[in-house]
């Protein structure tokens, strides 16, 4: 399965990058990841528990970092073994670009599945697939933006009941 997208990116390319490179951050993006360890010259070691169609599994495997080009990509390639589920495994060539509104990341993902994954059929891996991978960027994209302080609650009536009471009078002429 192949998977080409792009998105943009609102923070600095520094930040993105190091974000690309970052256990914690890959960790809390990586659907289902359990525990995510290691280091960029060592790769990464995960447990990912995933549920593919009528097949739940517990996924152990690594990532490993490869074709660094500093703030600008980097191929992360991983594998994981499933037990009696199967295996998966792919890379994702990421690329960063500038973009007015911050950083472009654009990624090509080519993924391969065995065992009883690949029994499922091909469009419900494929969709699997690109849901995951969908929901990765968007929650890298979501770890790495700023977030906005939260918009101060207000009740029905606005910031006070004057507001419901002035509106009532307005219409009907009091």
């Amino acid at each position: 399965m192949e998977l080409n997208d792009s998105r943009v990116i609102a923070a600095p390319r520094s930040k993105v990058w190091a974000s690309l490179l970052s256990a914690e951050v890959l960790k809390e993006c990586v659907p289902g990841c359990q525990e995510m360890t290691g280091s960029i010259e060592d790769g990464f070691e995960a447990t990912v528990v995933q549920k593919v169609g009528p097949v739940k599994a517990t996924f152990k495997g690594s990532v490993t970092l490869s074709d660094l080009v500093e703030l600008e990509s980097v191929k992360l390639s991983g594998e994981g073994k499933g037990g009696a589920a199967g295996f998966a495994k792919g890379a994702a060539d990421v690329t960063l670009s500038d973009a007015p509104e911050g950083t472009l990341l654009t990624y090509a993902v080519d993924a391969r599945v065995g065992g009883k994954l690949a029994q499922l059929g091909g469009r419900v891996i494929d969709g699997v697939a690109r849901k995951m991978a969908d929901q990765f960027f968007e929650n890298f994209q979501n770890a790495v933006e700023p977030q906005d302080a939260p918009e101060p609650e207000t009740s029905e009536e606005g910031e006070s009941g004057e507001e419901k009471k002035g509106w009532i009078k307005r219409v009907l002429g009091g």
